[in-house]
């Protein structure tokens, strides 16, 4: 059980140090996502109830599973997309703009007068 949380851990890691150290603006949106997916996949894992059932068959309510984290984290999965469908159209928006999709130079670029 222990080495499920080590690897979630890992991947949220990667995702921020993916967004910490990235230049380019498209990587950054990914490893956003990256990181989004190893949350989601925490609060999954800390929703497992083991020996439970899905509230789908009819079921004694002692042997069901609580459906409100699934419920909760298939929003987050929708949200998550929306978000990085937006940030990638203002990003090709900012590549029109600017020609190029680096931080560093776009930060450079606003501050020139």
């Amino acid at each position: 059980m222990m080495i499920e949380y080590i690897l979630i851990l890992t991947v949220i890691l990667a995702g921020l140090i993916g967004m910490g150290l990235s230049h380019n603006m498209v990587k950054s949106i990914l490893c956003l996502n990256i990181c989004e997916a190893g949350i989601i996949m925490l609060f999954l894992s800390l929703a497992y109830a083991p020996g439970k059932r899905p509230p789908v068959a009819p079921a004694l309510p002692s042997v069901m599973v609580d459906p409100t984290p699934q419920a909760l984290m298939i929003t987050a999965i929708v949200i998550g997309a929306a978000t990085t469908s937006l940030a990638l159209m203002m990003s090709v928006k900012l590549f029109h703009h600017y020609g190029t999709l680096n931080w560093e130079e776009l930060v450079e670029r606003e501050r020139l007068p």
